[in-house]
């Protein structure tokens, strides 16, 4: 876009001790950005418009308290999963050693691969909660995103063991023995896992986590292949031997269906993918702003169960870098309030060019009069 512009950034970590701008030596470089791993209280310093000065704050702390916040309910949803996944997992291992089927086993190994990606989420949900340094700039939040890989891959690997074994027991039949035991193991196994993919999911919706809610799907998808078990005891009862290993099969085409959909919304954000109502959003909140005339070009990423983002404005060529300035910190404001998640957004400053600008036009012709 043509005219001057200029790049709002302003470091909380480095505040004015003179409570006065600084621009840069060039007059044009100075940027304005929100840190949302630094809690600051804005009272040291002020942005004004030519003599007056007044203080604003940002909401930085709040934002980095909800982002711990989030990830320390993220790590107890895990736990309290990995708690009850286990058990049900437990209890259907035992039905299996006793009756010999193959749905049922199916329906353990995938019990007990959902419970086992609590680990590496637990683990890239700590990592989160570390602070950006000089290697890591963003911070380790896209720790999530690797987890969501692990997730899909175990998805996978248990869809893969389940075809097999379904197939062997189809190539080799054998009778299935205590049936009401299976029974009982399919419902508790249907039990849990829907539970826990309830808790999962809304959890993972609520505080932003792809990879939470790819782990919910898994142990939904887990629930109803626990259902489809009971499929496989009726026929193994009334002597239907091909029963059984045909509901295994069954079970891997649902978790290859949910498979495609977990990989999917993981490689969305592992491509910065957003929802694009949030961008749609953003615009609105920045076209609100009084002094903003358009908007350019609002760009914005998932850093874990966090967003970050950059937007380009166009405020009016008879602003100082000081009033731009002023404006830039609005506008972000603005965003950080509209946008859910959002904790940090750099705000670029175009100036339009006198040509551009009808008002400023008319007042130079009108100037220029004689």
């Amino acid at each position: 876009m043509a005219g001057n512009r200029h790049t709002h950034r302003h470091s909380p970590r480095h505040g004015h001790p003179d409570g006065r701008q600084h621009p840069h030596p060039d007059g044009r470089q100075h940027a304005h950005q929100h840190d949302p791993h630094d809690p600051h209280d804005h009272r040291g310093h002020h942005h004004g418009r030519g003599r007056l000065f007044r203080p604003h704050s940002h909401d930085a702390g709040d934002k980095v308290d909800a982002a711990m916040e989030t990830s320390r309910e993220g790590i107890r949803t895990l736990w309290i999963s990995l708690v009850v996944l286990g058990a049900t997992t437990a209890v259907q291992a035992v039905i299996v050693a006793l009756s010999g089927s193959v749905a049922l086993l199916g329906d353990t190994v995938h019990n007990a691969a959902d419970a086992l990606t609590a680990v590496p989420l637990g683990i890239a949900f700590l990592l989160g909660r570390r602070a950006a340094n000089r290697r890591y700039t963003y911070g380790y939040g896209r720790a999530e995103d690797l987890a969501g890989v692990v997730i899909v891959a175990a998805i996978a690997a248990s869809a893969g063991l389940a075809a097999f074994m379904a197939v062997d027991r189809l190539l080799h039949p054998r009778d299935i023995t205590h049936l009401w035991a299976v029974s009982g193991a399919a419902l508790v196994g249907f039990i849990g896992n829907e539970w826990v993919a309830r808790y999962r999911i809304r959890t993972g919706r609520r505080i932003g986590s792809a990879a939470l809610v790819a782990d919910g799907l898994h142990a939904r998808t887990d629930g109803f292949t626990s259902l489809a078990v009971l499929l496989g005891a009726g026929g193994a009862a009334l002597g239907l031997r091909w029963a059984d290993p045909v509901v295994g099969l069954l079970i891997t085409a649902a978790i290859l269906l949910v498979l495609k959909d977990a990989a999917r919304e993981v490689c969305r954000r592992l491509m910065d993918s957003v929802d694009p109502a949030l961008v749609e959003t953003a615009e609105r909140a920045l076209r609100g702003v009084d002094g903003v005339l358009d908007t350019g070009q609002v760009r914005m990423r998932w850093i874990g169960h966090t967003m970050r983002a950059e937007a380009d404005i166009v405020v009016g060529p008879e602003l100082s870098v000081v009033q731009a300035h002023s404006l830039a910190v609005a506008a972000e404001h603005a965003l950080i309030h509209a946008v859910p998640r959002l904790t940090a957004a750099t705000v670029h400053i175009d100036h339009r060019p006198v040509d551009e600008d009808p008002h400023a036009v008319l007042a130079h012709h009108g100037a220029s009069s004689p």
